[in-house]
């Protein structure tokens, strides 16, 4: 039985090995495909998994999981393994124990569920960040938007040889950076008016390209990509918006992971896993909550409060607490894209809160980075002292740059403590992270046989009555959005005859009652009050009766379905009748 290891990340071709144990280990359960290539010519490998002795996956409401579209953000492709470990390991368990008490019928949600998981969406970059010393860049390898290297600036390296890429810290009466008093390993900003003196000026960790001496700017990364800017959603061109690609899904990856989706209609939800900041991130990007439906609303609220509950991570907006500028929005996002386009509900996982570890709460997300107090610098340096054997921040060692002469190197190491969890907490912080997907994918909408009646009618022919009702918390739209939007058909039902042939006549078998009958959507259980006053009429919306008058002889197959509900198929024989 494959062992994931979880004290580690793992390199393309050893995942790619896991995978293919997962799939032969669990033949049941797991089929392993290919959605794509990377630029670099790297499968770009799909985990689907369902009880397929109960079906195929396509004839059941299924959820999404991908990771890794950012190169360095390797936990993500983890978190996807974890999810595919719990599920294959508990594929028999009904009671299936998740964080904070939530129980999960595992067995129950493969043999009327499915899930298309993708574990490393950009391989090539993820790549380059497992290398030692890292070779970190935003998403993909490919040159863009210049295919020429720039020959001038700062590139990132590692002087020293220890395998990291610090920081460097030239002494500079005027610099802008001076020894924390209560902590002198820390830098601290000068104040506004704080005149020269033991100053620092700090910048990463490299050399100079064809300098000049003086101007200290850093070499534009080559590979400029930010493929979470190439979804079709509000995409925004290069100048408008960094990393976007010349045109959306024109990256192989994103054009791999969107023809995967649009080829997979049952889809009901999504998470894609990011780092950093340790929250559960929700569309709208580019707009105001006021501009949801209020049923939006409520439903991504009602899911992130137990996405909260299970995994410790707030739940937000995209739009209200995590942009980068107040002035400005991101477009062309993974989440977006799934809502505004598909009709699902959609988030964006970012993993992993060092300042959290380090006991700091109070803080928002992106403004902390902009300005904090000192004394949250004082509890993650303790944090990495007493929690990561002093690994995430380096004291300060002099070296002697080849050009700028005798400095110090040290600092955080944010590639190690930052940017994904330190290898000892990995699993207990993905852990959670997965059991909330599973906990999602069982609240999807679901198609259930209600009643099935057959009258016989005294002249040759019968009745036939199929009821069904959706089963699901959610709607069989999901959301409101695509109710209105008209993203996704109603729930269809058909009637065939055995040995009937297909022709451009209405068959003479079928008296009353159509062929294909396409109906309404279905709502679920996620918008009812908490509790009823007595005037509440919890009617039959979430059924649906189909009726036909047949002639009462042969074998009548009849097959309801619905692109996110499911399918249903009952077969009656009516040669007795």
């Amino acid at each position: 039985m494959p062992k994931p290891a979880y004290d580690r990340y793992y390199r393309f071709d050893e995942l790619t090995q896991l995978l293919h144990d997962f799939a032969r280990e669990f033949p049941r359960y797991v089929e392993l495909s290919s959605i794509g290539k990377s630029y670099e010519g790297r499968d770009i490998w799909l985990v689907t998994i369902t009880d397929f002795e109960t079906g195929p996956a396509r004839n059941k409401p299924a959820f999404w999981c991908d990771g890794n579209i950012h190169a360095s953000e390797v936990s993500a492709s983890t978190t996807v393994i974890k999810l595919i470990d719990l599920l294959t390991v508990n594929a028999t368990n009904s009671a299936y124990m998740a964080a904070k008490g939530e129980v999960i019928d595992i067995a129950n949600l493969l043999k009327t569920r499915a899930f298309y998981l993708v574990p490393r969406l950009c391989p090539d970059g993820a790549e380059w960040s497992l290398e030692t010393p890292p070779r970190v860049v935003r998403s993909s390898v490919r040159p863009y938007p210049f295919e020429d290297e720039d020959p001038e600036g700062l590139e990132r390296m590692d002087m020293d040889g220890d395998g990291r890429i610090l920081q460097i810290r030239i002494p500079d009466p005027d610099g802008a950076w001076k020894e924390c008093q209560e902590e002198p390993r820390l830098l601290v900003r000068r104040k506004p008016a704080e005149g020269p003196g033991k100053c620092y000026r700090l910048i990463p960790e490299g050399i100079f390209h064809h300098w000049d001496g003086l101007t200290m700017r850093g070499k534009r990364v080559q590979q400029g990509l930010d493929m979470n800017r190439n979804f079709p959603s509000a995409w925004r061109p290069e100048q408008e918006q960094v990393g976007a690609g010349p045109f959306p899904t024109s990256e192989p990856e994103i054009r791999a992971a969107v023809s995967a989706i649009c080829e997979r209609p049952n889809i009901c939800g999504a998470i894609t896993y990011h780092t950093f900041s340790g929250v559960h991130l929700r569309p709208p990007s580019r707009y105001a909550d006021d501009d949801l439906a209020p049923e939006d609303l409520w439903t991504f609220k009602a899911l992130g409060d137990v996405g909260e509950a299970m995994t410790g991570y707030p739940a937000i907006s995209n739009y209200h607490e995590f942009r980068y500028h107040p002035k400005e929005v991101i477009t062309g996002v993974f989440d977006d894209w799934m809502f505004e386009h598909r009709g699902v509900y959609a988030w964006t996982t970012e993993i992993w809160s060092p300042q959290r570890q380090a006991g700091i709460t109070d803080y928002k997300y992106i403004d902390w980075f902009r300005d904090h107090p000192v004394e949250h610098d004082i509890m993650l340096l303790k944090w990495s002292d007493e929690k990561l054997d002093g690994k995430g921040y380096v004291d300060w060692k002099p070296f002697n740059h080849p050009q700028l002469g005798e400095v110090e190197i040290g600092g955080w190491d944010s590639h190690y403590a930052f940017r994904n969890p330190p290898p000892q907490f990995l699993e207990s912080e993905i852990t959670p992270l997965a059991e909330w997907a599973m906990w999602q994918a069982s609240c999807s909408p679901l198609l259930a046989v209600h009643a099935e009646q057959i009258e016989r009618l005294g002249d040759g022919h019968a009745r036939i009555r199929l009821a069904v009702r959706n089963v699901g918390w959610l709607p069989t739209s999901v959301t409101r959005h695509a109710a209105t939007k008209k993203l996704c058909p109603g729930v269809v039902a058909q009637i065939a005859r055995e040995g009937d042939e297909h022709g451009t006549m209405r068959p003479e078998w079928l008296v009353s009652g159509a062929l294909r009958t396409e109906t309404k959507q279905l709502r679920g259980r996620n918008l009812l009050p908490s509790s009823g006053f007595g005037w509440q009429m919890d009617g039959g919306d979430d059924l649906e009766l189909f009726e036909w008058v047949v002639e009462a002889k042969g074998h009548y197959t009849i097959t309801v379905s619905h692109d996110r509900a499911g399918r249903i198929e009952r077969t009656f024989d009516l040669s007795g009748h």
